[in-house]
């Protein structure tokens, strides 16, 4: 008797122990491991004062066209025509023809990132998926390494990209460069929401947040700016800051990240 019931609990502690190795196994395939660093945010109470980055997963490539299908396949009220207007606009997933498109008419765009997004429905995925949405921090601190084999800038080669117009059909996934943490299209394939899109420059519906630093509100955010001549970064942030959670844009996407269980 007394042999069955330490089995017994040796087998639910063995499960326990287990649980999140296989939950971690799944979440990280197709990710890479981000190591831990400092890093100086852009924009800071404290400018020029660098942050802690933990160590993380981040998806190697941008979530496709077919990924982001087969999450509507499972969740049906995330299809174009069941969205609730609260969690994404009218534009959402406006490229998709119908709510399930066949590989008749979605063979051209399967592999490309899954654009007209909303930051719900992509918080959504990363959750079905058992990841989460990158940090602001974390996608900066990703995205300002440069490309592996490029002696240019980074700043020079996302504005070159800015500098082009969108094209009705964007490239597959992987299509542009990869960065020294081989992780691909960090920049020149789309604007990627995170997690904390909107926590750092004010915009005029929070002006009267009392706990929100007004050093960062308008022209007077580029006082504070780490680089007062990063145009590229400028860009960025405005753009983040003009975003609602419900908006969806042609060239905005997202890729997820992963914590690290230990």
């Amino acid at each position: 008797m007394a042999n069955n019931i330490f089995r017994k609990r040796a087998f639910i502690c063995m499960l326990t122990l287990l649980a999140p190795v296989s939950v971690l196994f799944g979440a990280v395939k197709d990710m890479v491991k981000i190591p831990g660093g400092q890093y100086t945010p852009f924009f800071s109470d404290v400018p020029g004062k660098s942050t802690a980055i933990k160590p993380f997963y981040l998806d190697i490539k941008a979530v496709t066209n077919a990924e982001f299908l087969l999450f509507v396949k499972a969740n049906p009220r995330w299809a174009k025509s069941k969205v609730s207007i609260i969690f994404a606009d009218n534009s959402y997933l406006k490229h998709w023809k119908g709510d399930f498109p066949n590989e008749d008419n979605f063979s051209k765009i399967k592999d490309g990132p899954v654009t007209n997004i909303s930051w719900y429905a992509a918080t959504a995925y990363a959750r079905w998926k058992g990841k989460r949405l990158p940090t602001l921090n974390e996608w900066e601190y990703v995205g300002n390494i440069a490309a592996s084999n490029d002696t240019r800038p980074i700043e020079k080669i996302i504005l070159e990209w800015y500098s082009k117009p969108t094209p009705a059909v964007l490239p597959p996934v992987g299509s542009t460069f990869k960065n020294k943490f081989n992780v691909y299209d960090m920049h020149g394939l789309i604007w990627e929401w995170v997690s904390d899109f909107n926590s750092i420059i004010m915009t005029g519906d929070s002006r009267s947040n009392s706990a929100i630093n007004r050093d960062l509100f308008c022209a007077s955010g580029a006082l504070g700016a780490v680089d007062k001549e990063n145009y590229a970064a400028f860009m960025r942030f405005a753009f983040r800051s003009s975003l609602q959670g419900k908006y969806t844009v042609s060239n905005l996407g997202f890729r997820c990240a992963s914590d690290i269980r230990n």
